[in-house]
């Protein structure tokens, strides 16, 4: 029976008498070697043919482990334009030459190094960065030897498939995925990296030759816990819209968070399976040497209201604080508070200039009041990003001077008390352009 063909640019091995095919690989070139022949048995192999050299200037040569320099002369046989080598041995070398031709390869005998999985479990100590599986079977690495006597790994490609979790920035979370791990021979433990972020079952199967043959067999694991950490997060800043765009707030230089206070923010973690102790820190550094504040929740919602610098990162552990996770640190800046307060505006519906506004930056207290020139109070407001848009009692007052109050105070600690007069413009259109009045 012919049980495999192998087509090379001028030279054919075909393989007699075995029942399953020969499966071939193509090594580096830096071994020497044409190709790698697996057979599952080489006590069913009667004879090698090769063909597509000049049989009559033939020779074979055979080596071992230790390279085609201690190679040994085999007898060959001629069968028309074929050289054939009768009864070849497994996990050997061959060099076959004729005239200034030649061909290399190994035969791996599959037979004594069967591949068997008995059992997979959890092993029992675990690290913070990888899943370790205690396996038990067979199946050794398959090494066969380049012509300088190289030692080189045939892989058995033995997979392990179980479930995981990866991150999916479109759900803005952990989604359950399933992932496989090929691994060149059996060895106990099987280390997994990354870790398993969710509990789930492992099977292992191979390998890749018994797959071929149809005879490929696998063992399922019982429930393996997480051990695993990871993590997303998410800074929020509340207090801004796109109304902002439209505020007289003085706006700093930084490009870190935060700017003016008071700054909401809420700081989103988002998880593994194996993290259960959860905590933001709050530090005046960026390397947490001194943390100000510890706060144990997975989620936190926090007011910066005084200038200063601050860094902001989740730590995430598992039950026993044997392992950590940490995520991205988020710089906040709140500047130094300030307001400028205009003398005027001219609130006839016109879309510029129509509502007096402070510019201001980091006030935590605010209080004005604008008054008219009897001391009649007109309106008051106590955020610094309201205004006044020139009316009382639903209608707009006469262009003149009013007069405002205001007291604030800023995350720095500094105190603002201020009045002045507020002028009201109107403005008459002459032609194409615009003269004021008072």
């Amino acid at each position: 029976m012919l049980c495999h063909a192998s087509a090379d640019a001028e030279v054919n091995v075909s393989f007699e008498g075995c029942v399953r095919k020969v499966i071939e690989d193509r090594p580096a070139a830096s071994t020497g070697l044409d190709a790698v022949y697996t057979v599952y048995d080489v006590k069913e192999v009667s004879e090698i043919r090769i063909s597509g050299l000049n049989a009559s200037e033939a020779k074979a040569q055979m080596f071992s482990n230790l390279g085609g320099g201690y190679a040994v002369d085999i007898p060959i046989a001629i069968s028309g334009q074929d050289i054939v080598i009768s009864t070849p041995s497994g996990d050997s070398g061959y060099i076959i030459e004729s005239g200034n031709s030649k061909y290399c390869f190994w035969i791996v005998n599959y037979a004594e190094k069967i591949f068997d999985i008995v059992s997979v479990e959890a092993y029992p100590e675990q690290d913070c960065d990888m899943t370790r599986l205690s396996v038990s079977g067979k199946g050794d690495a398959i090494h066969y030897y380049s012509i300088n006597g190289r030692q080189c790994t045939l892989s058995r490609d033995i997979e392990a498939s179980f479930m995981t979790l990866e991150w999916d920035d479109d759900q803005k979370n952990f989604v359950t995925v399933e992932k496989k791990v090929s691994f060149e021979y059996l060895q106990s433990p099987l280390i997994i990296r990354p870790p398993f972020y969710t509990n789930t079952s492992v099977q292992v199967s191979g390998d890749r030759f018994l797959r071929q043959w149809g005879m490929g067999v696998s063992v399922e694991s019982p429930l393996i816990m997480a051990n695993g950490l990871a993590v997303q997060t998410e800074a929020v800043q509340t207090n801004t819209s796109e109304e902002d765009d439209n505020l007289n707030m003085i706006k700093g230089d930084d490009s870190m968070l935060g700017g003016s206070a008071p700054a909401d923010f809420v700081f989103y973690a988002y998880p593994t399976d194996a993290v259960i102790h959860n905590e933001w820190q709050l530090a005046d550094d960026p390397e947490f040497e001194y943390i100000r504040y510890r706060f144990n929740e997975q989620n936190l919602t926090y007011t910066f209201d005084q200038e200063g610098q601050y860094y902001v990162r989740y730590v995430g552990s598992n039950s026993d604080g044997s392992c950590e996770v940490v995520g991205d640190t988020y710089e906040i800046g709140i500047g130094a508070s300030d307001l400028r307060i205009p003398n005027a505006f001219s609130p006839d519906g016109d879309g510029i200039n129509d509502e007096w506004k402070v510019g201001y930056r980091s006030l935590i207290e605010f209080k004005c009041w604008i008054f008219d020139r009897n001391g009649r109070q007109l309106h008051y407001f106590d955020r610094p990003e309201q205004g006044w848009d020139g009316k009382h009692k639903g209608k707009t007052v006469s262009p003149g001077v009013y007069y405002y109050v205001i007291e604030a105070v800023g995350a720095d600690g500094k105190k603002y008390k201020k009045g002045g007069d507020i002028n009201i413009i109107r403005y008459k259109k002459i032609g194409n352009s615009h003269n004021s009045t008072l």
